[in-house]
């Protein structure tokens, strides 16, 4: 990856190996900038929410992200050029692109940050986040129908906003109502789909991680089923109008993670829901693994300073045959836990060393 006037790098030309590359170095050197330059890369987007004027190297007008990525033997070269006040423009293989999806299956990724430890305790959005990133690395047509879906939800607030002064607009409803039962439709049988392959999977690891003593269930707390979309949207119309936005539909979604029926979001311990979210991320790996017939990048940053020695011995025990990418202040953790390291890079200032 080579990086120009990305956040504190002016330049950066960096060789990934294929097994564990470790970042380490003083807080606030550009660490996890490295990761969310790889994030970016297969996204468009940072994990961080940046917006891309705000990745862009202080007193520059443009930064540069140029990456290589080997693929069932095909090498694809992604180039990021991200503006300060335009569109970012991205090409693959010096190709120019038009949608993001078109990253999507190029450069699938896992990445698990503090954070994500706070999934489970966190707010809907967060999980919702969660269901759709990963869909839309698996399924292009998810990311087009979740575009859609976005525009249509968008565009009748608008209208419902609208139809305070305007009354007359109301005739116009029944358009959007249509599109968006249809593709939110799609929507909620694909994420009903996930959450129960990705259960079958859950459930194992999270048993062998607190020792058989616990079974994690997640459940799919959908805000209307597919069946009843329509009538919902119908018997919710009157709020609807006088609140100025939809309140019925997948936008709306959530998941329950309960252990023995108890929702551990609301009753369950801090050491539960950090279980539960570190096998969250260990199964999303073998999930993703499991439907493309190959394994993702990881993109651990300062995770294991979050995590006890016992959640650190099993998450380093299943990262060893995926190309991982950790950021850390010190090597202390690895050196005890006798983890083969095989790349090191030093980060001082905004420079890699090895």
């Amino acid at each position: 990856m080579e990086l120009k006037n990305f956040r504190n790098y002016e330049t950066l030309s960096i060789s990934f190996d294929s097994g564990t590359n470790i970042f380490y170095g003083d807080n606030a050197q550009g660490k996890t900038n490295i990761l969310e330059a790889v994030y970016m890369s297969g996204t468009t987007k940072s994990h961080k929410g940046a917006k891309d004027k705000e990745v862009i190297r202080f007193g520059e007008q443009e930064a540069h992200i140029r990456t290589s990525v080997i693929r069932n033997e095909k090498e694809y070269c992604i180039d990021m050029h991200l503006k300060q006040n335009r569109t970012k423009g991205i090409a693959i293989n010096r190709v120019p692109i038009r949608k993001a999806g078109e990253l999507f299956r190029i450069l699938n990724m896992v990445f698990f940050s503090p954070e994500d430890l706070n999934i489970i305790k966190n707010g809907p959005q967060e999980r919702r986040r969660f269901l759709d990133f990963e869909l839309c690395q698996l399924d292009s047509i998810y990311i087009s129908d979740l575009s859609d879906y976005n525009k249509i939800l968008n565009q009748r607030n608008r209208l419902l906003k609208d139809m305070i002064y305007r009354p007359d607009l109301a005739d116009t409803l029944s358009v959007w109502d249509a599109k968006l039962i249809e593709v939110g439709r799609r929507i909620i049988t694909s994420r009903k789909q996930f959450v129960e392959e990705l259960n079958e999977i859950v459930h194992l690891i999270h048993a062998k991680i607190s020792g058989n003593r616990e079974e994690l269930l997640i459940t799919y707390e959908s805000n209307t089923d597919s069946e009843h979309f329509e009538q919902n949207l119908i018997r919710t119309l009157e709020r609807d109008k006088k609140l100025g936005q939809t309140t019925v539909g997948p936008h709306r979604d959530d998941l329950l993670f309960s252990i023995r029926g108890a929702d551990i979001r609301r009753f369950g311990s801090q050491g539960q829901q950090r279980t539960s979210a570190l096998s969250l991320k260990l199964a999303e790996i073998e999930l993703v693994r499991r439907l493309i017939q190959d394994t993702p990048v990881l993109l651990l940053d300062d995770v294991l300073s979050e995590l006890d020695s016992s959640r650190q011995n099993y998450l380093l025990g299943h990262i060893c045959d995926i190309q991982t990418m950790i950021t850390c202040t010190g090597l202390d953790d690895f050196v005890n836990h006798r983890f083969k390291l095989n790349k090191i890079f030093h980060i001082v200032s905004g420079k890699a060393v090895i």
